[in-house]
């Protein structure tokens, strides 16, 4: 078998962050593939609630987005969004919440609105969504995103979501958790290859280390196999 990407690192060390998870909230994209690659590896018991309102999904494929067919017909109910947000997030009732970003700041701020000025920008994005409700209100918030300098930024464009709920940020160099006092990001492990100064020079401030930084324990064949399985259909 070929090895990991990096990309592929990412997906798994996401799925392993829910092997002991009851529920997680995600949308589409890595973060779906990494949850529905944890039922598959991990934790078959875990529920999956997306934001279009559907709860205990069970898909066999990546949803092509969060109005895909197969997430209603899997479910154990499907409920208004709403309700989702007014039952489901508000009072706190899902362990875990994926998220991502275009911008990230050191105290994992997030920005899904605009590049660039408001009211002139470079890139109008698709905005909030309930990605401010979801930071405040889920038990343990994981942003997933890619480590570049253009994410990892010193200063946001335009706050979307304050990150006092983020637990951990998931790139495709490393993790990051926030400080227990300072509540700023902190490179708490790399995946295997990369470098402390790969990391540093992929983020846009000056980027605090851990004392003692782990190494992802490279993924094993059957995460992998099942990965790409997930991905090929």
């Amino acid at each position: 078998m070929s090895p990991a990407d990096s990309g592929e690192v990412q997906t798994v060390v996401a799925a392993r962050r829910l092997r002991e998870a009851r529920s997680v909230f995600i949308g589409v994209g890595r973060p779906s593939t990494a949850a529905i690659l944890c039922r598959m590896v991990h934790n078959p018991e875990l529920v999956l609630v997306y934001e279009s309102g559907t709860i205990g999904a069970k898909p066999h494929r990546i949803p092509l987005s969060i109005g895909d067919g197969e997430l209603a017909e899997t479910a154990d109910a499907v409920v208004s969004v709403p309700e989702m947000f007014n039952y489901w997030i508000g009072p706190g009732r899902i362990e875990v919440a994926f998220l991502g970003a275009a911008q990230i700041d050191r105290h994992a701020n997030l920005n899904s609105t605009v590049i660039g000025d408001y009211d002139n920008p470079k890139t109008r994005l698709p905005g909030a969504g309930g990605a401010p409700e979801i930071a405040a209100s889920c038990g343990e918030v994981v942003v997933v995103a890619p480590h570049s300098p253009r994410t990892f930024v010193e200063k946001l464009d335009f706050v979307t979501t304050v990150g006092h709920g983020s637990t951990a940020v998931i790139t495709d160099l490393g993790v990051l958790e926030p400080d227990a006092d300072s509540r700023e990001l902190t490179l708490v492990q790399t995946h295997e290859g990369v470098s402390i100064d790969q990391v540093k020079e992929a983020t846009g401030w000056d980027l605090a280390v851990a004392d003692e930084v782990a190494v992802t324990e490279p993924p094993t064949d059957g995460e992998l196999s099942a990965l790409r399985e997930l991905v090929s259909r």
